[in-house]
């Protein structure tokens, strides 16, 4: 009786709730209703995520030299060699309105604004900023029908959206890539805790955080009851992925938890940022997981994700680089700076490829959640010393529920706007999206 449950009693949209938190499930065999032949006959969503960082990078160490198949892993992306079947290396694409096109100065503005938008961001410091809906709202507006979370902004640097940034240009360009509409930002959320209440809700209502924290049970305690009746109606494959899933959502909770203890015993003149992890590599950890858990409860579909601000001075000393980030990135050929820069291209690299391994490793349906992925790692400057919008530097990870070739470095030999590879992606979310900014037609190369 409760394997004929298991088959057909489980709805796809299934939550747990509990005083004010909801915890959504992962794709379950349950959640299929199967042929006669035992095939699944509802396909999994496909999500898209898009993943900034900012400054450019040091491209002879980001391109490949060969195309095709048989590449060399280059040297900056070297930790993803053990997922090069399920990524692809695009080269050649560029994003023409991020140039100056008679504005001047202000490349690190522009390149933020116009990434995802495809527009020329209207150059002011005042209230009277306009550039342009970006590709992942556009598919937010039909992929958010679906879930409970239209799309999901995080990062890990928060920046101000008022007064100037870089030349004349509002600080609203340079601090997001996320565009409800040409004058509307989308504020990221830069603290794990309050992402991951955002995704599953939070049974506090008091602001006093001290006393929120006492009393804070785990969301798993909560909704203990219904996950215990759950499991009773479950094959012993969607125990086994049940209990996975919980156990990665209460390392997460620890973790959270953790870090704000440790940012509590931070020294009274060390600024912590609403309370997110004081280490860089755990802060972008805990973004990550908690994107990959976002994607794999199907609370969003749609996600952005900020590794810094464009032009972001941040220093990164874990991996001995103690210049900020822009500072170096205007090398002027300077060797020394070049390798330092070289660092922070390698340790946001390795973080993104573990982000990748984790999606791989996560199982859905016959396949895993990485299978229906799309997501996007790049940045809107390729060369940051002389501040190129073309030849972008792009890794598109996932197989997109099997429309996407993969395993191979596609190379355009030609500029091609970038817009045209995010006219494929929205194809893919069904977006109806028929042209964004200098767009000319889809990245057919990139199809399956």
């Amino acid at each position: 009786m409760s394997e004929f449950k298991a088959t057909f009693g489980v709805n796809r949209r299934t939550v747990l709730k509990g005083l004010g938190c909801t915890l959504g499930l992962p794709l379950l065999e349950a959640m299929f209703p199967s042929s006669s032949f035992g095939a699944p006959k509802t396909k999994a969503p496909v999500r898209m995520g898009i993943v900034f960082f900012p400054n450019g990078a040091i491209m002879p160490a980001w391109k490949p030299k060969e195309t095709g198949t048989s590449y060399e892993m280059p040297e900056t992306l070297t930790e993803l060699e053990a997922v090069r079947k399920d990524i692809s290396i695009i080269t050649g694409l560029a994003q023409d309105n991020g140039r100056a096109k008679g504005d001047g100065p202000g490349d690190h503005a522009r390149s933020a604004a116009s990434f995802l938008t495809g527009a020329h961001p209207f150059k002011t410091t005042a209230a009277n900023i306009k550039v342009g809906m970006s590709v992942d709202q556009a598919a937010a507006m039909k992929a958010g029908e679906f879930t409970r979370l239209p799309s999901l902004e995080i990062g890990i640097e928060r920046g101000r959206d008022a007064g100037g940034c870089d030349s004349g240009y509002s600080c609203a360009y340079s601090n997001n890539i996320s565009w409800k509409s040409e004058s509307t930002p989308m504020a990221k959320e830069i603290n794990p805790r309050a992402a991951f209440e955002r995704l599953f809700g939070s049974k506090e209502q008091t602001a006093d955080m001290a006393k929120r924290n006492k009393v804070r049970k785990s969301i798993l305690d909560v909704v203990g009851a219904q996950a215990a009746s759950l499991r009773k109606d479950l094959g012993q494959t969607d125990q086994h992925k049940i209990e996975e899933f919980f156990t990665s959502v209460r390392e997460i909770e620890l973790r959270i938890q953790r870090a704000e203890k440790q940012a509590a015993q931070a020294p009274p003149d060390f600024k912590t940022p609403e309370s997110a992890p004081s280490d860089l590599r755990e802060h972008i950890r805990l973004m990550y997981d908690l994107l990959a858990i976002a994607f794999q409860t199907d609370t969003t579909r749609v996600a952005t994700f900020m590794l810094a601000n464009e032009g972001s001075n941040r220093s990164y000393r874990s991996v001995g680089v103690n210049s900020g980030h822009h500072e170096l990135s205007h090398h002027q050929n300077d060797k020394e700076k070049i390798d330092q820069i070289k660092k922070i291209d390698r340790f946001l690299a390795d973080e993104f490829a573990r982000f990748v391994k984790n999606l791989k490793d996560i199982k859905e349906g016959s396949g895993s959640l990485l299978d229906n992925c799309m997501i996007l790692y790049s940045s809107g400057l390729s060369d940051g010393n002389r501040h190129r919008h073309d030849d972008l530097p792009v890794v598109l990870a996932g197989r997109g529920g099997g429309s996407l070739k993969v395993g191979q470095h596609f190379d355009t030999k030609r500029e091609i706007p970038m817009n045209n590879l995010f006219l494929s992606m929205l194809d893919r979310m069904d977006a109806g999206i028929t042209a964004l900014g200098d767009s000319n037609g889809r990245l057919t190369m990139i199809d399956s």
